[in-house]
């Protein structure tokens, strides 16, 4: 893919993006994918384009070989048939090979993230999953039941082997629909009753456009509750919009924001996934087809 200013000029994409004002990136993690898309070599090269250009980064730990989000979480093909004990070390080893390096490389993640939009659980198949309200855990004919104690004990695994690597990394547990605060209160009271540690819980949020201004409210109350009740901050992970609606999308990052930042218990806004254009049907990017970023973006600058 080849990324252009709104000039037209060629540009690497991770300094592109720092051009339009964002200071962070956002790096995904699969265990062994197709091609090695994404895998912790490929993650390395943009970590080091990222650290060159003096951006914070956040690491982004799906524990798949794939997407992994509410309605697809499936264990690495490596880690199928593995015990409860040896799933937990799965996680440890992957977790500190990936990290250490980094460290290796003289990178350090200001973020790590142990899940990807864990709300429905991680690691089905092994009795771990939680099904939502709204998401029928359900793979190959098989339902997956909630098990709390397992789905606890790996965020907690995740959470102290980021530790054992990067002692000053903020560990973030990364929940789906950042607007409902029932369902965010749902997994925290888990969080709360097994002792599992976290420094931030990152949230989602991808309002339509007749409806984000709503949603912005709804989404700044959550904030404000889950540090009230829980005493912790939270990271918005993921924000998009469809690409059809740039003008209406940059109201929507601006308000986000600013009301981000006037809450004062919220450190960040990314968006997921600017850059994505004419990919596989994807519409919720901020770039254009001839590869420029839409006007959408122009938020990141406005908003100081």
């Amino acid at each position: 893919m080849k990324f252009y200013t709104s000039a037209g000029v060629q540009t690497e994409c991770t300094a592109l993006m720092k051009s339009l004002g964002m200071n962070a990136i956002r790096l995904r993690v699969w265990v062994n994918p197709a091609e090695g898309w994404c895998n912790k070599e490929d993650m390395l090269v943009k970590a080091l384009r990222a650290k060159n250009l003096g951006m914070r980064i956040m690491i982004d730990f799906h524990y798949s070989d794939s997407w992994a989000d509410p309605g697809q979480q499936i264990k690495p093909e490596t880690w199928k048939d593995l015990d409860l004990k040896h799933l937990k070390q799965a996680i440890t080893d992957h977790t500190e090979e990936v990290l250490n390096l980094l460290k290796k490389n003289n990178i350090t993640p200001e973020w790590v993230q142990v899940g990807n939009e864990v709300t429905s659980g991680l690691l089905w198949g092994t009795n771990a999953s939680l099904s939502g309200a709204t998401w029928d855990a359900t793979k190959d004919g098989i339902v997956y039941k909630p098990n709390e104690a397992n789905f606890a004990s790996f965020l907690e695994t995740g959470y102290q082997a980021v530790k054992a690597v990067f002692p000053d990394a903020k560990v973030i547990i990364h929940l789906h629909n950042g607007q409902k605060t029932e369902t965010t209160t749902w997994i925290c009271d888990i969080l709360k009753k097994y002792a599992v540690d976290y420094d931030l819980l990152g949230l989602s949020l991808y309002p339509s456009a007749s409806t984000w201004a709503s949603e912005v409210t709804a989404c700044m109350k959550n904030i404000s509750n889950v540090y009230k009740t829980y005493g912790k901050k939270t990271m918005i992970c993921e924000v998009g919009m469809d690409v059809s609606q740039p003008v209406v999308c940059k109201a929507f990052l601006a308000s986000l924001m600013t009301q981000c930042k006037a809450n004062g218990y919220c450190e960040g806004v990314f968006y997921w996934e600017p850059e994505s254009y004419d990919w596989t049907g994807y519409k919720l990017g901020a770039f254009d087809q001839n590869g420029k970023p839409t006007s959408a973006l122009d938020a990141f600058a406005s908003v100081k």
